[in-house]
C-alpha cells in the first residue's frame, strides 16, 4: 500500500496535476479576462484592497470606484465585480480593475440593447474627427456628424453633456467599436407623429404654410408639424430661375397639397395650381404660322427658350434662329432678356410645347444670293481670308464664296496661285454652284476669262516663237499663244544640239527664240518645247535638199547653202 502512493506521487496523473493547479489557482473557475465577485478587504490609502479567493489580494485605484453613478466610495465587506486581468504579476499580485469591470457590464448591457432594438442613454462628451464622442454610461461610442440630428446642425453646445437617448448602429466587441444615432431616434419619434398628421391631410386641399428653408430646387413649407416640398416649378407658371426670386424664409404662403406619398409620408405643394393656367386655349391665341415678340428667358446648348407670355414659353432649335449661323452656339446669336421676333412652327397644347422660328421672320439671303447672282454670273467682292486650299471671298454681309485652289488660275498651281492674291484683295469671280443644304457657294477666278488652251490646237513638229519669262538653272520659262497665256519649261537639254551651247544663261528674260513642239496634250494642259529638236530637223532638212557629203559636198557647203536659202526667204 506505502508503494502504491509512493509509486503515484513520483508518477502523478493528468488528473492529479489538474488538481495541484486548481489548488494552485485558488478555484477552479478562476480564468483571467473574466469578470468575477470580490470582496472588499480594506480602503488603504488611494487603493481599494479585494479578496477574490487567490492566495494574494488585489488591489484597485479608488478612483475606479467613484466613478460608478450613484456608488460612492465602498466599505470593507462590500461585494464588488471585479476584472480578473492576470491571476499574478512579476510581484506575485494579481491584476483586477474595476473600470474594466464596469465596461464590461456595460457591454453586455449594450448588446442585449442592440439585439433587442432598444435605444440606450448616452452623453455626448467629446468631439473627435467625423463625429462625436458619446459615453453610454462604461463604453465610448461613436456618433457621425450626419446622425446627430434630421438636419444639419451648426452648434452643437447646447447638445453637449445631456443625457438623452441613441440608437445603437453597429456593435464591434471584439474591436471594441460602438455606433450610435441620435437621428434615429428623432425620425422614430416623429415618424408616429407624421404619420397621424399625414392621415389628415387629403390631395387637392389648400392650406396656408410657413417657409422653413430655401434651396436650389424648391422650398420646404412647414403645415403645422409636417413639412412639404414645394418645388421650384410648381411655384409660378412663369420660368423660375431660383426659389428666392419668389419666397423667403419666414413668409406666408397658401399652398395646394398636389401629391402624398403614403409610404414616405412625403408631401408635393404647388403654388401656381391656384392660378389660371395660361396654357389654355394657347393654340387659339398662337396659331401656327403666326408672328409674334417674345423674350430670350434661358439659353441652352440646343437653343433658346422665348416668353410669349407669362408662363408661356416656346422652344426656338438652334436650326430655327439663323439661315446661315447654324455651326455657332445659340448665346453667339442670342443673348437673355433679349426681345425677338418668332414665328410659330408648331403648337402641342397637351404636351405644353411651342416649337418657335426666329429666321423665319427673316430674308432669307440664299434666296436673294440665287435671284441675284445665278450660276454662271460674275460677281465681285473682297478676299476675307486664304488658306491653303483656297480663298474665301466675302459676297454679303451674311455669305461668303469659296474659291478652290483649281479654281485661281489656269496656268499656275498651288502656292504660286496662292501667291497672286491677299487677304483684303477685291477680285472678280464666277458663281460655279451654289448650295443652300451644304452652305457653300463655290467661285471661280480663272473661269473669269477664257481657257487659252481650249482654243490652242498645236500638232508634234510645229515650230513656233516663244519669249522667255524666266531664266533658271535647269532651263527656260517660256510663255507663248495669243496674249502669251500659255506658259511651258524648256528644259536645259533641250537648249541646243551642242552640248556646249546647252547653257541657259545664254538667254535673257524677254529674248524671243524659236522652238519645235514634240509634244501636247490638251487634257493636262501641256506643251513641250524643244530648240535641239527643231535645230536638228533644220539640218536633217538642209542635207536632203541640198546634198550630202557623200555626193562630194563638205558639211560646211551644205549648212552654208541652207543659211543662205534661208537668208534669201526672209
Amino acid at each position: 500500500m506505502a508503494s502504491e502512493t509512493q509509486n503515484s506521487s513520483l508518477n502523478p496523473s493528468r488528473d492529479d496535476f489538474a488538481a495541484l493547479l486548481d489548488q494552485s489557482l485558488g478555484s477552479k473557475g478562476m480564468i483571467e479576462g473574466r469578470v468575477m465577485p470580490a470582496t472588499v478587504v480594506a480602503i488603504e490609502h488611494d487603493f481599494v484592497v479585494v479578496d477574490i479567493g487567490l492566495k494574494t489580494e488585489g488591489r484597485i485605484p479608488l478612483r475606479e470606484f467613484l466613478v460608478d453613478d450613484g456608488a460612492g466610495q465602498p466599505k470593507a465587506g462590500d461585494i464588488v465585480e471585479v476584472y480578473l486581468d492576470r491571476i499574478e504579476n512579476a510581484l506575485g499580485d494579481a491584476v483586477v480593475s474595476r473600470e474594466k469591470a464596469r465596461r464590461e457590464e456595460a457591454w453586455t448591457r449594450l448588446e442585449k440593447n442592440f439585439a433587442a432594438g432598444e435605444a440606450v442613454n448616452g452623453a455626448l462628451v467629446g468631439r473627435v474627427k467625423g463625429g462625436f464622442t458619446v459615453d453610454l454610461g462604461g463604453a465610448n461610442a461613436f456618433l457621425p456628424g450626419s446622425q446627430v440630428d434630421i438636419r444639419p446642425v451648426r452648434d452643437v453646445g447646447p447638445l453637449m453633456n445631456i443625457v438623452q437617448p441613441f440608437a445603437i448602429l453597429k456593435m464591434d466587441r471584439q474591436r471594441g467599436n460602438i455606433v450610435v444615432s441620435r437621428r434615429a431616434v428623432l425620425e422614430e419619434s416623429r415618424a408616429s407623429e407624421r404619420a397621424e398628421i399625414v392621415g389628415q391631410l387629403k390631395e387637392g386641399e389648400i392650406r396656408d404654410g410657413i417657409v422653413k428653408n430655401i434651396t436650389d430646387y424648391g422650398a420646404f413649407v412647414d403645415l403645422g408639424g409636417i413639412d412639404g416640398l414645394l418645388h421650384v416649378t410648381d411655384m409660378s407658371w412663369k420660368r423660375v430661375n431660383h426659389p428666392s426670386q419668389v419666397l423667403n424664409v419666414g413668409d406666408t404662403v397658401k399652398v395646394q397639397i398636389v401629391k402624398i406619398n403614403p409610404d414616405t409620408q412625403r408631401i408635393s405643394l404647388g403654388m401656381k395650381q391656384l392660378l389660371t393656367d395660361p396654357w389654355d386655349g394657347v393654340a387659339a391665341k398662337y396659331p401656327t404660322g403666326g408672328k409674334f415678340t417674345g423674350r430670350v428667358t434661358n439659353i441652352t446648348d440646343y437653343g433658346a427658350f422665348v416668353e410669349l407670355e407669362a408662363g408661356v414659353e416656346g422652344l426656338v432649335h438652334v436650326s430655327e434662329m439663323s439661315w446661315t449661323k447654324k455651326n455657332l452656339h445659340p448665346s453667339k446669336i442670342l443673348s437673355t432678356s433679349q426681345e425677338v421676333d418668332v414665328q410659330v412652327i408648331e403648337v402641342d397644347g397637351e404636351k405644353r410645347r411651342i416649337s418657335l422660328g426666329i429666321k423665319q421672320v427673316q430674308a432669307n439671303p440664299w434666296d436673294a444670293f440665287i435671284a441675284a447672282s445665278p450660276v454662271g454670273s460674275i460677281i465681285e467682292g473682297e478676299i476675307k481670308n486664304v488658306t491653303e486650299f483656297g480663298l474665301f471671298v466675302g459676297l454679303t454681309a451674311e455669305l461668303d464664296g469659296m474659291v478652290h485652289l483649281s479654281d485661281i488660275s489656269w496656268d499656275d498651281q498651288g502656292e504660286a496661285a496662292l501667291a497672286r492674291y491677299n487677304k483684303g484683295d477685291v477680285v472678280k469671280a464666277k458663281v460655279l454652284d451654289v448650295d443652300v443644304e451644304k452652305e457653300r457657294i463655290s467661285l471661280g477666278i480663272k473661269q473669269v476669262a477664257s481657257d487659252p488652251m481650249s482654243d490652242a490646237e498645236y500638232r508634234k513638229g510645229q515650230v513656233i516663237t516663244v519669249e522667255v519669262v524666266e531664266v533658271a538653272t535647269g532651263g527656260l520659262e517660256v510663255a507663248f499663244g495669243e496674249g502669251n497665256a500659255l506658259r511651258s519649261f524648256i528644259r536645259k537639254s533641250d537648249l541646243s544640239r551642242d552640248r556646249s551651247e546647252q547653257r541657259a544663261d545664254r538667254f535673257a528674260v524677254g529674248d524671243r527664240v524659236d522652238a519645235m513642239v514634240s509634244g501636247f496634250d490638251k487634257a493636262s494642259r501641256k506643251v513641250s518645247l524643244s530648240i535641239k529638236a527643231m535645230e536638228m530637223a533644220e539640218d536633217k532638212e538642209a542635207i536632203a535638199k541640198f546634198g550630202s557629203s557623200d555626193s562630194g559636198a563638205s558639211l560646211g557647203d551644205i549648212l552654208g547653202a541652207a543659211l543662205k536659202d534661208r537668208n534669201n526667204k526672209t
